[in-house]
């Protein structure tokens, strides 16, 4: 059974120098009260932005937020993070990376002869193995991250998970069914990470991870990633899978909406759609099944997606609706500096 919704609503991110213009897609979102956290699709930066004033829906004033420097990470601040899933729960902001290998792209440009050689360049991208916990300092205007090693009264330092042996990558290393694809590239039916939601302490805490891919037999894949602070480290507890049928689809994000877990679904492969928002009833409340069925979901809404553009890649629950951002976005969403995304309100929401 489908959820009741409105016709989707334009929201506007004013982003200044960081306009999609300038080549920046959004692959992640999250907001606590008037703060909205972007993460962009290339890079090793988050961008933040404050509510215009006035029950706005719209939002202005972006800064940027290199995580090099907000917490410690392998390599140099040039490395691509490929930050996906963003989360802020019990004063801190989590961001995973999407743990992906990258396959050479073919531009249009690209002579007949080459593209086979550059279909054959495959790179493990381990700048992108990161999981982290980044405590969030109250400003002025809005809450703030602080510099990597300063500590955050209740909250601790920055911290990240290993991305070697002891981290998610090692802890799959000989799984079942998800090591045969760590180095597949992500777009391939790879390994993905996308999505993340954080449950509170009060619902036993733990992150959720949603798997682009791999999509196994049209079932899409949830990691349960048990995480302990340790100083600037996250010390890893355990990973759980759980095994959601999207119909073939892979998870593009998550997000916490009460006790629900929202799933933004679209395909794993290079395809313009279909996407969907799903919610999975309990899914924020505590420990997740070992399996969920397709009827065991509630769809909210079939989401719109462009020929070649307008992929839906960013989910955010506001009190006001849910909030859907696009990756490369088309021309009716670029509007100067500003892009502009979709909130939808939905009846009876938690």
């Amino acid at each position: 059974m489908a959820e009741t919704v409105s016709d989707p609503i334009p929201v506007r991110l004013h982003l200044g120098a960081h306009a999609p213009t300038a080549g920046l897609d959004l692959s992640g979102v999250a907001v606590v009260g008037d703060t909205m956290f972007l993460a962009p699709d290339e890079g090793s930066s988050l961008l933040r932005l404050r509510r215009v004033p006035g029950g706005s829906l719209d939002w202005e004033d972006p800064q940027e937020v290199p995580l090099h420097d907000a917490v410690g990470l392998r390599g140099t601040p040039e490395d691509e993070v490929d930050a996906e899933g963003l989360d802020v729960v019990d004063g801190c902001l989590w961001v995973a990376g999407s743990h992906s290998a990258k396959r050479r792209r073919v531009r249009p440009e690209t002579p007949l002869d080459e593209i086979g050689e550059r279909l054959a360049r495959v790179s493990p991208e381990k700048s992108r193995r990161v999981l982290a916990r980044l405590p969030l300092r109250e400003g002025p205007d809005g809450c703030v991250t602080v510099p990597a090693g300063e500590e955050v009264r209740g909250l601790g330092v920055a911290a990240r998970l290993p991305s070697g042996k002891r981290g998610l990558w090692g802890a799959l290393a000989h799984d079942e069914h998800l090591g045969p694809f760590l180095g597949i590239p992500g777009k391939d039916n790879g390994f993905d990470v996308e999505g993340l939601a954080v449950r509170d302490a009060s619902a036993g805490g733990g992150v959720v991870l949603g798997l682009r891919g791999p999509v196994l037999r049209g079932w899409a894949v949830l990691l349960e990633v048990a995480v302990h602070a340790d100083g600037a480290e996250l010390a890893l507890d355990g990973v759980t899978k759980h095994f959601v049928d999207l119909e073939g689809l892979g998870v593009r994000d998550l997000a916490r909406d009460g006790d629900d877990l929202l799933v933004l679904a679209g395909p794993t492969m290079v395809l313009d759609g279909p996407a969907r928002v799903l919610r999975l009833p309990g899914g924020a409340a505590g420990p997740l099944p070992p399996a969920t069925r397709a009827e065991e979901l509630t769809l909210v809404t079939e989401v719109a997606v462009g020929r070649g553009c307008d992929r839906p890649e960013g989910l955010a629950a506001l009190p006001e609706g849910l909030l859907v951002l696009h990756d490369t976005p088309a021309p009716h969403r670029l509007d100067g500096e500003h892009l502009v995304g979709d909130l939808w309100h939905v009846s009876g929401r938690p």
